[in-house]
C-alpha cells in the first residue's frame, strides 16, 4: 500500500487562531478536512463557506468538506466558491446524491461519500465511476471524542474490496494512537486525524509515524 494519507480535521485545531494552525499543520498533512454541517442532517454547526474563504489563500493543501446535510445542493455552491477542492456527500441523503456528484465532476471538483455506521455499502458499485474517496465513519456522524466502534474494521475491509482500489478509502472518527494501526490494516488508505494529530506533543514524530504505518 501507499503512504498513508492525512486528511487533517481542522475542528481540533485551535479555532481562534486557524491561520497559525494550518501554518503550523501544512507540512505534514496531505489534505485540510473541513466538516460542515446545517444543524439537522448533523446535531452541529461548524465550518461555512465564508470562512474557508478566508482561510484558501493561506495554503495550497487541498480543501476536503464533508458536507453534513440533508439538501446539500443548497450548500454546494457557496463552498465550491469559497475554496472547496474536495466535496463529499453523505451517503443517507439518497437520491440526491448521484445528481450532486454529477454536478461536481462536471467543475472538475473531486468526490467523495461518507457512509454512517449503519449504512449499507453496496452503492459504492454504482458510483464508483463519480468517486474519488469513500469515507467510512466510525463514530456517530458530527460527534467527536469518541472511540471508533468495532464495526469500523469489517467495513473498511468491505469497503477496500468494493472500490477496487479506484477510490481512497478514508477512515474518520476514532482515530487514536491505539486505533490507526487496526484501521490501516483494515484497508484504510486515508484517516482523518483531529486531536491525535492537532494536540500532539511532537507534532512531527507523530505525523512521521503515521506516514509509516
Amino acid at each position: 500500500m501507499d503512504q498513508l494519507l492525512l486528511d487533517v480535521s481542522l475542528w481540533s485545531a485551535d479555532l481562534a487562531n486557524l491561520e497559525s494552525e494550518i501554518r503550523r499543520l501544512e507540512p505534514f498533512s496531505d489534505s485540510f478536512h473541513f466538516d460542515a454541517a446545517d444543524g439537522h442532517f448533523a446535531p452541529v454547526l461548524l465550518f461555512f463557506p465564508d470562512l474557508l474563504a478566508r482561510l484558501r489563500p493561506l495554503t495550497s493543501i487541498e480543501f476536503h468538506v464533508h458536507l453534513m446535510a440533508t439538501r446539500p445542493m443548497d450548500l454546494l455552491g457557496a463552498f465550491l466558491d469559497a475554496g472547496a477542492d474536495r466535496i463529499t456527500l453523505p451517503f443517507e441523503v439518497g437520491k440526491r446524491v448521484r445528481p450532486t456528484l454529477e454536478f461536481l465532476k462536471e467543475r472538475g471538483k473531486k468526490t467523495g461519500v461518507s457512509f454512517a455506521l449503519d449504512s449499507p455499502l453496496g452503492a459504492i458499485r454504482e458510483w464508483l465511476p463519480l468517486l474519488d474517496t469513500v469515507v467510512i465513519m466510525g463514530t456517530e456522524v458530527g460527534v467527536k471524542g469518541l472511540g471508533a466502534d468495532p464495526r469500523v474494521f469489517e467495513r473498511l475491509a468491505e469497503a477496500r474490496k468494493l472500490t477496487r482500489n479506484r477510490a481512497c478509502v478514508t477512515a474518520d472518527g476514532g482515530i487514536r494512537e491505539e486505533s490507526v494501526p487496526l484501521l490501516r490494516a483494515a484497508g484504510a488508505d486515508a484517516i482523518v486525524p483531529g486531536s491525535l494529530v492537532c494536540k500532539a506533543e511532537d507534532l512531527a514524530a507523530t505525523a512521521k509515524w503515521l506516514k509509516s504505518l
